[in-house]
This record gives structure tokens, sequence and C-alpha cells, in this order.
């Protein structure tokens, strides 16, 4: 018989949230992850590159008191990464938590960022969490450790452009209560910018109207749109005095494509807005 443990073995107070993110709801994510929350649901955050996923999820940890362990996933990671592995200490071998396993043992949210870069075998971990379950099987220690009422896993996903060779499957989708969020209305999106660069409204304005324009691209070629963090580094630069040219192609054009004729398209439309 594997033994059951307590949970709350230790006090990581390095993963807590210290101080407010700012955050601007876009709908009514905050009150839907209050609510998975209460009731352990976990959650899946859909939506593009640069749309708050991760901010919210900041936010929601810092609003509930309870530490994130934060997870950039990535072709290599693997299940054992997330759970945790032996290691040679001297002449001893030390049991090193992995992210996931922490949260399990302590309590608070485990996010995984971009979770379908992952390996697949991370899903086997993943799936006993998701249900009435919720324990962790660790192999190489034979026990099972279950997780308290105040651990939450959400991950992130981005289906705009995930291949047929990454796409998340439908066993694991349907396991999560899914947030879609996506850019930002237009007032909403200025203020954010105001908010975090302390750009006056015109400029975060224009800035917002030339990212609605960009996005419009999609259709044309380009595989994603102007995040509103890259506006965020834009008006940033801007503020700072950087060239309005040097500013905005570094934020807004290059990171988007290598397309000569894209980027052309995009210098056409920052003119309507800017002097470049």
């Amino acid at each position: 018989m594997l033994e059951r443990l307590d949970s709350g073995l230790y006090e990581y107070s390095s993963f807590e949230i210290k101080e407010e993110p700012f955050y601007l709801p876009q709908g009514r994510e905050v009150a839907l992850f209050e609510a998975a929350y209460k009731n352990k649901l976990p959650i899946m955050l859909k939506g593009p590159t640069g749309s708050g996923k991760t901010r919210l999820v900041e936010h929601m940890a810092w609003k509930l008191g309870r530490p994130l362990y934060t997870v950039a996933c990535h072709d290599d990671l693997s299940g054992n990464d997330l759970i945790g592995r032996y290691i040679i200490k001297g002449d001893d071998v030390e049991w090193i938590d992995g992210p996931l396993l922490m949260a399990v043992k302590n309590g608070g949210i485990v996010y995984l960022d971009e979770v379908v870069e992952a390996r697949k075998d991370t899903t086997v971990v993943i799936h006993p969490l998701t249900d009435h379950r919720r324990y962790m099987l660790v192999e190489k220690l034979g026990k099972i450790f279950y997780a308290p009422d105040d651990f939450m896993l959400v991950m992130s996903y981005n289906p705009g452009y995930q291949s047929v060779l990454k796409e998340l499957k439908q066993s694991t989708r349907q396991r999560f209560v899914s947030i879609a969020l996506g850019w930002p209305g237009e007032d909403l999106e200025t203020e954010i910018v105001q908010q975090e660069t302390g750009v006056d409204e015109d400029t975060a304005r224009k800035l917002v109207k030339a990212a609605d324009k960009i996005r419009n691209l999609i259709h044309q070629g380009l595989e994603e749109g102007v995040s509103t963090r890259e506006l965020v580094y834009a008006a940033t630069l801007l503020n700072s005095g950087v060239p309005t040219r040097d500013a905005l192609y570094s934020t807004m054009t290059e990171p988007l494509t290598h397309d000569s004729d894209l980027k052309r398209s995009i210098e056409e439309i920052l003119k309507n807005y800017f002097e470049v």
C-alpha cells in the first residue's frame, strides 16, 4: 500500500506574490477563476501571445494569497521535470522536488505556461490532478501525494499557432475549465498601456489603433498580431526618449515577421499614426 503523506510539509515564501500585479479584466475571468479555485477545479487559459494569460494568473495568486509555481514549458520538459529527481550531492543521493510536486505538497497554484510544448508524458502526471482523485503518484519514491484543498492547476494554451503535431488532445482539454482571453478592446488596451508605462493617452491610443490594423494582417500571412505586451514595450521605449522609428520597428515589426512584404505593410500602417 502506497503511503498517503501530509501535503503541507514546507513553506516556500519565495513563490509568494508580494505586491499586487496590475491587471484589468476583459470580462468575467476573475470571478470564474475564483469560483474554479473554490471548487477545486483546474483551469485552462486560451489566448494569443501577450494577451494577459500570465498576468491573470499572477494577479489571482496574489488575490487568493497563494504561492505561484510557474513552469515555462518547452520541447525537452518531461514528466520527471515536474515531479522531481534524485541528484548526487557529495557522497549522498538526494531527492529534489519538481515544481508540480512542491505545489502538491504545500498548496498553491502551479502554472504550466504553453503546456502543449512539453513532452507527451507530462499528461500522465497531470491527469490524476485534474479530476476527483487530485493526487500525484511518484513511482521513484513509492508514494502517493494528495493535493490539499488550496492546490490549483492552471495551464495556458495558444491555439493560434499550434501545429497538428502539437495539438492539445480533447482528453486533456476536457479536464479543465476554459477561460478564453483575446485582445482587449481599444479603450481597455489603451488604459493598460497607459497604466503600465505612464505614456500619454494620445500616444497609447495611437499604438492600440495601429496594433488593431496590424492584427488584420493575420489573414494575409502574419502568424500572430501585435501583443499587448509589445505595445507596453513600445510605449516604454517612446517614454524613454528612443526615436519613434526605432521604438516602433523593434517592437511592432521585427518581432512579428521576417517577410519583407509584411514588414512594408506594417510600416504603412504605422505611418498612418506616427512619423516614422
